[in-house]
């Protein structure tokens, strides 16, 4: 099997969890999820099986976004309802537009500073080990950039900030919401989170560990499992010659004039592949002498 299923991940569950459990109820081994959520978020979590586990680093590249809760006038050190308080604040109050202002600090391109409980890795160790380890002193948090592209506010409630977000890969919520408590003056952590998209993948089309072992059992979990072209729409295409297959797929170089269709622009690098008969995986195009050449950078099909 080489698909993807957009697995909607319950809270309480590791990215990790997902991975093992959808091994076991395809019974098969490689499979691999396209980016860490945390356990106690919920939501989108697409899977690659088989040969689709070579696109899973293309889908973490993708947008991402979610909903989420910010809870004011607490602080915790994982910067979510997690960790340890660091610090509590019980008396503030604030206008929607000093809320607001705080907000857009937030949007756009930004350079935000991950939290230290995270999987970023420092000399190949997860930086959350260090921490719990005690080696905190080897870590020197660097901000990296990230484009937070939507950031509206849902609901002001009291002390809770209900808001959606739409962001670029790396971005980490949780230091969206610390960094507005911070800007507040009393402090903030997230409660709560749902990620409603992953590029392509959304809370429509996808289904739970429970869905996906019911529709594996009574045979229809086809209707739930997505080719792996699917999340390679944003690639122009060509198909090659059926006799000039087996060439490409071992390494040769095929020029245009064994393409039976070409859909591509002048500036594209990177196209899908197709036979006559299916996708074959994605080709980098070669211009010299006034022609084009499409050579394999990965391969889908044996």
């Amino acid at each position: 099997m080489n698909k993807i299923v957009n697995i909607i991940k319950p809270t309480g569950m590791t990215s990790h969890d997902v991975v093992s459990a959808v091994r076991k109820i395809l019974n098969t081994k490689k499979v691999g999820h396209t980016g860490t959520l945390d356990p106690d978020a919920s939501g989108v979590l697409p899977i690659c099986i088989g040969k689709a586990t070579k696109v899973s680093e293309l889908i973490l590249n993708k947008d991402k976004s979610y909903i989420c809760e910010l809870t004011l006038g607490i602080t915790t050190d994982t910067y979510d309802s997690s960790g340890e308080i660091l610090e509590k604040v019980d008396n503030f109050s604030f206008t929607k537009d000093e809320i607001e202002k705080a907000f857009d600090t937030q949007r756009g391109h930004i350079n935000q500073l991950p939290p230290m409980y995270s999987a970023l890795k420092v000399n190949g160790k997860r930086m959350c080990d260090l921490v719990r380890s005690g080696r905190a002193d080897e870590i020197n948090l660097k901000t990296r950039p990230v484009h937070i592209k939507e950031l509206n506010i849902l609901s002001i409630r009291d002390d809770k900030i209900m808001f959606y977000v739409k962001c670029s890969k790396g971005t980490y919520v949780r230091s969206i919401c610390y960094d507005i408590g911070k800007i507040l003056g009393c402090g903030g952590h997230m409660s709560f989170l749902l990620r409603t998209s992953s590029g392509k993948f959304n809370l429509e089309n996808g289904i739970t560990l429970e869905e996906l072992k019911e529709y594996n059992d009574n045979n229809t979990l086809d209707n739930y499992l997505y080719d792996i072209d699917y999340v390679l729409t944003n690639f122009n295409k060509i198909k090659i010659h059926e006799n000039a297959e087996k060439y490409y797929i071992n390494g040769g170089i095929i020029d245009e004039r064994r393409f039976t269709e070409k859909d591509f622009n002048e500036n594209d690098e990177f196209v899908r592949v197709y036979s006559s008969k299916e996708f074959i995986g994605i080709g980098k195009l070669i211009r010299k002498n006034n022609t084009i050449s499409v050579k394999s950078d990965k391969l889908f099909i044996v």
